[in-house]
């Protein structure tokens, strides 16, 4: 850990690369504060930016896809304005759910660079646009899928000019509520290959004349992320009415728009996957707080898969505990389909348990930042750890890692979970560190924090 105004030695750009990642001398007993969820920041800027008046969030995350985000809402007319004191504290003048595009010859451009998340919302958002936007992103984003989202918006009303399945799009808007009143839409809408096609609908709903009605097409992806849009939502006083129906899941959401409050994000539980796993893997014990049993996020769920390995886990009101005896964990058979962010580190974690693990319900994952299961079995076998590619899935067969240096795809998840292998074996070092940066700047630091609570 650097000394007080001495040099940072974990400032993202500047870090060696490959990152070598040293092994833990002992068992952990820490407590972690974390940064706050992806998530609900970008959900929670969402409704604040379509509100009427000002809004104040309080423990943002501030890493690439949230400030993608943020510059998105401030081009579409929100005001956020940056605590001087405290850069997790945003406040949010909104514009109330009146969003001016541009021309058809020249629309208003918003990029949304690697983050699919703000570029699913944005489709629902520019939906409500009185003329034209475009939502782009870099290379890898427009790879990934987005034709049940432009569907979607077709049928509603909005006219969709798109490249093939995805990014560049461009939508002319059907206008807000602030048009004047209307009956309510229906529209059906795929969720099976993300459910942020759903959650980009939902968000936009409660400023569409009328309100809208939307009906789920056939199975829901991450129904924990899709009941966390609505508990947003609900915070910022939209009415969504939730049924299940003859033609699938119905959701009704009221006109009438958000209103402004004053919000606080809980610890981003994806993060806290990582923190989890170490005491898991080395013993001891972490606390992470903030996380507890009313966290809005399923991802909080992967502690259920650490205890089932062998762990101690114990979810409180307030704050999650986990601690293990290093060397007893063994293999399981999981579904991580509804906490996919986590399979990564379920997978690191598995690598030293006595049995092997399957990972299941988790084929969509090849349409990530990456193809997440061929990496991680690519990445398993350069360590010289069995892995095999499943059809919706991932075996993994424990060992000791030999010495490599991990490529991570310029995915986050990837560097952030494969760092584990270095804390129990030597000669494990990152590729592109920096790609934390997504999502965990100060992932390194928490590592090196950890590290210096080692007993």
């Amino acid at each position: 850990m650097s000394g007080a105004g001495g040099p940072d030695p974990w400032r993202l750009g500047e870090l060696a690369d490959p990152l070598p990642v040293a092994p833990f001398p002992g068992p952990v007993d820490a407590r972690v504060t974390l940064p706050g969820s992806k998530s609900i920041t970008n959900r929670a800027l969402v409704c604040a930016a379509l509100a009427s008046g000002r809004s104040t969030l309080r423990g943002i995350l501030r890493a690439d896809d949230t400030e993608v985000m943020l510059s998105a809402l401030g081009a579409l007319g929100a005001a956020v304005t940056i605590d001087e004191t405290d850069p997790t504290v945003a406040r949010v003048d909104g514009i109330g759910g009146r969003i001016r595009g541009g021309t058809e010859a020249a629309p208003l451009r918003l990029d949304a660079l690697l983050s699919g998340t703000t570029s699913r919302f944005l489709l629902g958002v520019a939906a409500l646009a009185d003329g034209f936007i475009t939502i782009d992103g870099a290379e890898p984003l427009r790879a990934r899928p987005m034709r049940d989202g432009l569907d979607a918006l077709t049928r509603i009303g909005a006219g969709v000019v798109a490249s093939g399945d995805g990014l560049p799009a461009t939508i002319r808007g059907i206008g807000s509520s602030d048009a004047g009143g209307g009956d309510r839409r229906s529209v059906s809408v795929g969720a099976a290959a993300s459910s942020q096609f759903l959650s980009a609908l939902l968000l936009a709903a409660p400023c569409a004349a009328g309100g809208l009605r939307i009906v789920v097409d056939g199975e829901i992806r991450s129904w924990p992320y899709v009941e966390m849009t609505v508990a947003v939502m609900a915070s910022f006083g939209a009415g969504v009415d939730l049924r299940r129906g003859p033609d699938g899941v119905v959701f009704d959401v009221d006109p009438g728009g958000y209103h402004a409050v004053a919000y606080r994000v809980e610890p981003d539980a994806s993060a806290a996957s990582y923190a989890f796993a170490v005491p898991a893997l080395v013993g001891g014990r972490v606390v992470v707080e903030g996380l507890g049993s009313s966290s809005l996020q399923g991802d909080l769920r992967m502690v259920d898969v650490l205890a089932e390995m062998g762990a101690a886990v114990d979810v409180g009101a307030d704050n999650t505990v986990v601690a293990g005896t290093a060397g007893a964990l063994h293999g399981v058979r999981v579904n991580l389909a509804d906490l996919s962010d986590t399979a990564q580190t379920v997978a690191a974690v598995a690598v030293f348990a006595s049995s092997a693990t399957v990972i299941d319900g988790i084929g969509f994952i090849r349409r990530k930042e990456t193809d997440r299961i061929a990496a991680v079995v690519t990445e398993l076998r350069r360590c010289g750890i069995g892995a095999s590619e499943l059809d919706d899935g991932i075996e993994i067969r424990p060992g000791s890692p030999r010495p490599a240096a991990i490529e991570t795809y310029h995915d986050h998840r990837m560097a952030m979970a494969f760092a584990l292998l270095g804390l129990m074996s030597p000669g494990v070092a990152i590729c592109d560190p920096s790609c934390v940066s997504k999502t965990f700047p100060g992932y390194w630091r928490m590592l090196d924090d950890l590290r210096s609570t080692c007993r």
